[in-house]
């Protein structure tokens, strides 16, 4: 049992709240995205980790479909949006956009809301095709998806995420060598492309991106990895052989699961609350963060003590 698991996703999403209000602000709908989806999967685990804390019970299915389903997203819409911020830091950073009028902010947040929204909610129903079964009941950890291994599992479920990973490294290295070239005008020239950047949060937003593109590359890879130790690649051979035993919900509990899956299965949820706080530490403590803050504490000192 590992009692620190609530606790520790609770307070990773709580967390979340300290760089919303800037961004939010800012009108940002990549990073406004990776704020809601990583919000949304800690409280799942934090409820996973209390309702299943030392069982592997089936209660609340309906709340497992919609779990499930999410977690399945998440996984797309990270890698989304990091590629989404490094396709505008390279923009930004070039010369081939000299100043960005409304009408591109609007395009831009399209664009972005479909890749970091409507893109995951594609995968997330094209993941039924692969779904061999309804869900998996894993002890101390609860609800998590469930993909029928065959060569379609792995190119709709893990190939997707990277690509975009591959695709945000090209972009990060161009925005960079952009940087590189004009670092001595940087400065100017974000102030002239109406980008509402500097460059503190140019770097802070690459490193970010590349952090967790990173972090998304070794989830997507190690998964992979170890579900292909436990199971061999199957063929997908018709629908209705594939979804059979559709309505079927596996139980695991600890002692019963050999020793390499309990591993991979608390490296593997410590992912998404590691990714939070690599993302609140990117952006909690810059000056726009320290300005919110002050504001905050100004707005109490003066609205509830009377200051």
């Amino acid at each position: 049992m590992h009692p620190e698991f609530a606790p520790i996703a609770i307070i990773a999403a709580l967390s979340l709240l300290l760089p919303l209000p800037w961004h939010w602000r800012a009108r940002n709908i990549a990073t406004l995205s990776i704020i809601a989806w990583l919000f949304i999967t800690n409280i799942i685990y934090a409820v996973g980790a209390v309702v299943w804390g030392d069982n592997a019970d089936i209660v609340i299915p309906v709340w497992c479909d919609i779990t499930t389903k999410i977690i399945i997203g998440t996984n797309f819409a990270l890698p989304a949006a990091c590629l989404c911020i490094c396709m505008h830091l390279e923009q930004v950073a070039s010369v081939r956009v000299a100043y960005a009028t409304a009408r591109d902010r609007k395009r831009r947040q399209i664009f972005e809301a479909l890749m970091c929204f409507g893109l995951p909610a594609v995968f997330m129903a094209l993941h039924y095709i692969v779904q061999g079964h309804r869900f998996d009941i894993i002890e101390e950890y609860g609800c998590r998806p469930t993909t029928y291994i065959s060569i379609p599992g792995i190119l709709i479920v893990y190939v997707p995420p990277l690509i975009m990973a591959v695709a945000t490294l090209v972009f990060a290295a161009l925005a960079l060598r952009h940087f590189l070239k004009r670092r001595v005008t940087f400065a100017m020239h974000l102030a002239a492309s109406n980008s509402a950047l500097n460059t503190s949060r140019y770097l802070r937003l690459m490193m970010m991106a590349l952090a967790e593109m990173f972090t998304s590359i070794a989830l997507t890879v190690y998964t992979l990895w170890v579900t292909l130790i436990g199971v061999p690649i199957r063929p997908w051979t018709t629908w209705d052989d594939v979804h059979s035993d559709w309505l079927r919900i596996d139980s695991y509990y600890t002692i019963a699961t050999p020793p390499i899956l309990v591993k991979s299965y608390y490296g593997l949820w410590w992912v998404i609350p590691a990714s939070t706080f690599m993302f609140v530490a990117f952006f909690a403590f810059g000056k726009e963060a320290v300005d919110e803050y002050k504001k905050c504490l100004l707005w109490v000192a003066s609205t509830i003590f009377r200051m």
